[in-house]
């Protein structure tokens, strides 16, 4: 498309609307030079093929690198040191670039700047820009050429000067990060936990947040780019420019040192930041209020600066409006507000649920009769329970139906260890199952063996069940003893070995004199107190001579024991009690 502009010095003139805009800001200066030249008695169009030489005889003449030097010695002119404005200029090819083809669009549309070089012409075009070098600054730090160009927007000349703004981008990596944290990682599962559980309306402040994770998560690195310091803080300013407006000293300082007070550790500030940024825009006044919502929630220890770190939303007014909206829940389904308290405290993600999302999750729980006191257990066991999709909580109440539990036996096994319910079917309870399997528990056994000691179900394979299966071998038990007792005694694998299987054992064998392999027959020895029960009744038993099995031995209560083995209605032996007691 051309358009025709007509001047009181030439003729009209064909100008394409792409140089108009490309050139925007040089045109008047065009002008003035055009008047210089004889009028041009009719409009023109420029032949391809010259056009195609000139560019080829004009990039022969003029590089890259005396483009280079041009910028530099431009951004000298701005005040920038010599040092700088070499490195600036070396890393901002695009900005280069960018002035190197406003040149050659002059060149090539017969728009010369009459008597000047062509490094004045890269200078002229730079200042033509407005932007005073922040563009070209802005790429070294490693911002694409139009994020540069976005940001400088937010930065007028009068105000931001281009070594004034170089000082501040130093100070605001000084003081907002550091060299990558070791908890870096918490980072960045915390926010994609409160991605992933965030049902609730939000405010202003969280959604641009989110809208700074999205962008993150959009990224070759995703949210990884905030364990990297300068990747973190470019992504930082694309998604808030205005923070390079406000004063290091007199706005960012005072709120740093603020959440140090807090009993923030200086090296983890940086977390809290980009894990919410809008409250660097606040004042001082503004995060004091909101951080008084915190004393609201009871914890033990007060430590109020540990949650602010686990979950940095609830400076935000929509989770704090939210914590309110819970407690009348809790209040409903009579829970005490200590008990969420607690919850909270635990598994924060808590508070970015809705209302009616826990409300669903409480209805399951009552169709296996878990109400009143025994939900009070399941949350305080496990409150991520609450945090858990129905349909995945209906995914294991369906794998025990089909182990032929019914309701009842499926709520009693809630209400004991709610953690197999917030557990993965594929990765945790059918890997617990299998392993049964070959231990010796076959599906006809498996049942009655979980509804004894569903823990087993949520223990870990290598560090629990596995070395307690290997210690028992290296006792002399087979496969198959080993098999027996768990199906005869399912709370078997539970029990420590240093706490519990081996002082048992040593006395069983040292100070009893007994084979080891008394207890296949009677696993249950395990779950007796060593000091309180195991150790008085065999002293009473070697002192009348009497010999009896484990189970004759510790199976009957105190009454029943004392009238078999010492002819008396009770037992006249009462044992120290030890703090040594493994039971």
């Amino acid at each position: 498309m051309l358009v025709k502009i007509h001047t009181n010095w030439f003729a009209p003139f064909a100008f394409p609307v792409r140089l108009a805009h490309k050139i925007e800001g040089c045109f008047e200066l065009s002008k003035y030079v055009l008047f210089t030249r004889p009028p041009i008695s009719s409009s023109f169009e420029v032949d391809n093929d010259k056009a195609r030489k000139r560019r080829s005889s004009w990039r022969c003449g003029c590089g890259s690198e005396e483009a280079r030097r041009a910028v530099s010695s431009y951004l000298g002119e701005l005040g920038v040191s010599e040092e700088d404005s070499v490195w600036i200029s070396s890393k901002s090819p695009e900005y280069v670039k960018m002035l190197v083809e406003g040149v050659r669009d002059l060149e090539q549309w017969q728009i010369a700047l009459a008597g000047l070089s062509f490094k004045d012409k890269i200078i002229h075009i730079a200042a033509q820009k407005g932007d005073k070098g922040k563009v070209a600054y802005l790429e070294s730090l490693g911002f694409t050429l139009s994020s540069s160009m976005n940001i400088a927007r937010y930065l007028p000349s009068d105000t931001h000067t281009l070594p004034s703004l170089m000082h501040k981008v130093t100070r605001i990596k000084q003081l907002l990060f550091f060299s990558p944290t070791p908890d870096h990682h918490l980072l960045i599962k915390s926010i994609r936990l409160m991605m992933r559980h965030l049902s609730i309306s939000i405010d202003e402040d969280l959604q641009h947040t989110l809208s700074f994770f999205e962008k993150l998560q959009a990224k070759p690195g995703g949210l990884g780019i905030l364990a990297y310091k300068n990747a973190a803080f470019r992504s930082l300013i694309e998604s808030f420019p205005r923070l390079l407006q406000l004063s290091v000293d007199n706005h960012f300082t005072p709120i740093l040192h603020f959440l140090h007070n807090f009993g923030i550790p200086t090296f983890r500030i940086s977390n809290i930041i980009l894990a919410f940024p809008p409250l660097l825009f606040w004042d001082l006044q503004l995060l004091q209020t909101r951080l008084l919502v915190f004393k609201e929630i009871d914890l033990p220890d007060k430590d109020y600066a540990k949650l602010l770190l686990k979950y940095p939303w609830l400076l935000s007014t929509s989770i704090q409006e939210n914590y309110t909206e819970l407690l009348a829940f809790s209040y409903s389904i009579k829970v005490p507000k200590t008990q969420i308290d607690r919850a909270i405290e635990s598994h924060p993600h808590l508070l970015s649920c809705s209302t009616s999302k826990l409300k669903s999750m409480v209805d399951q729980f009552a169709e296996l009769g878990v109400r009143n006191k025994k939900l009070n257990q399941v949350i305080a066991k496990s409150p991520q329970l609450l945090l858990r999709k129905p349909k995945d909580f209906l995914q294991i109440v369906l794998l025990f139906e089909n182990m032929g539990f019914d309701k009842e036996t499926i709520g009693r096994i809630l209400a004991r260890c709610p953690e197999i319910f917030a557990a993965s079917i594929n990765k945790t309870l059918q890997r617990k199952i299998e392993f049964l399997g070959r231990v010796g528990v076959s599906k006809t056994f498996l049942p009655g063996v979980i509804r004894k000691y569903p823990e087993l179900l949520v223990s870990d394979i290598d560090k629990t069940l596995l070395q307690r299966i290997m210690y028992l071998m290296k006792l002399g038990l087979s496969e198959k003893d080993i098999a027996y007792m768990v199906r005869t005694f399912s709370p078997l694998l539970g029990y420590s070995i240093e706490g519990v299987l081996r002082p048992k054992i040593e006395f069983l064998v040292n100070s009893m004199e007994r084979p080891v392999r008394d207890v296949v027959d009677y696993p249950r020895y395990f779950s007796y107190s060593l000091e309180k029960k195991i150790k008085p009744r065999y002293w009473v038993l070697k002192g009348r001579d009497i010999k009896c099995s484990l189970k004759d031995m510790l199976g009957k209560n105190d009454e029943e024991f004392a009238a078999e083995f010492m002819g008396i209605g009770r037992m006249l032996v009462y044992p120290p009690v030890s703090s040594n007691d493994s039971q």
